[in-house]
């Protein structure tokens, strides 16, 4: 069985009668449309997430973004400097996340719009949304605006694999209408994900794409294992260049 089929498995099971879309939208990507009528209460959401070793999942995030960091500086450099050259403010942009359960911190990036929100009210960017520079397009599309996490994930406030953060406007706002929301916040939040893989990268412009987001995200929570890191990073270079919704 896949993982994508055990994921639909464990839906189906927790949601008695959920109506379960299965949407190829690549060679290595599926993603799940969930009617937001049904409610779903996982099977297993009053447990702890299985038992794994934090600390080899600790030791993989070193592994990989200590080396990673040291050998794309000089492409980190040059991002920055055309950044910067491409139109006014800062090269880094920060935002409050909320990380491992609720625990806030200062996410970084490439800032790739004209406009710094960190507030009570954050506008997710959408298709031909003119606050996105022209350098801000390719970056966000190629998912490099991101790589600045890389010190996020060495500082223990990210590891390389979770669930996206959500700027933090919009986990207070979708905590009160998705229930169980709460759960994907169980585990340390990553630069790729179960989600992304998924087909669930960039906007959610319908109740029903976060909904889908989140069952991903807290069954990545439910799931979490090293080997299961290893297959979404295997899939990652695949669902940023194929998939859509990156904008």
């Amino acid at each position: 069985m896949s993982l994508q089929e055990e994921f639909a498995r464990d839906v189906t099971a927790s949601r008695p009668g959920a109506d379960v879309l299965w949407e190829a939208t690549n060679d290595f990507a599926a993603a799940f449309r969930i009617s937001p009528a049904r409610v779903w209460t996982p099977a297993n959401s009053n447990e702890a997430p299985k038992a794994h070793s934090a600390a080899a999942k600790r030791a993989l995030d070193l592994i990989i973004a200590v080396p990673m960091l040291i050998l794309l500086a000089p492409f980190l450099v040059l991002i920055g400097l055309v950044v910067k050259l491409d139109s006014r403010g800062p090269v880094f942009f920060r935002q409050t996340r909320l990380g491992q359960n609720g625990k806030p911190f200062g996410i970084f990036k490439f800032r790739s719009m004209r406009v710094m929100e960190n507030g009570d009210t954050v506008v997710q960017a959408k298709a031909n949304d003119d606050r996105i520079t022209r350098v801000g397009k390719v970056l966000r599309m190629t998912s490099i605006d991101e790589l600045p996490q890389l010190l996020n994930v060495i500082a223990g406030e990210m590891s390389i694999v979770g669930p996206r953060p959500h700027a933090r406007a919009h986990d207070l706002f979708y905590m009160t209408v998705i229930p169980n929301y709460e759960l994907r916040q169980g585990v340390k939040p990553g630069i790729t994900g179960w989600a992304q893989v998924n087909g669930h990268r960039g906007e959610t412009p319908a109740f029903a794409d976060m909904q889908a987001r989140v069952d991903h995200d807290v069954w990545y929570a439910n799931h979490l294992n090293l080997l299961l890191d290893l297959k979404i990073l295997a899939v990652t270079p695949f669902a940023v260049f194929g998939g859509k919704n990156a904008y």
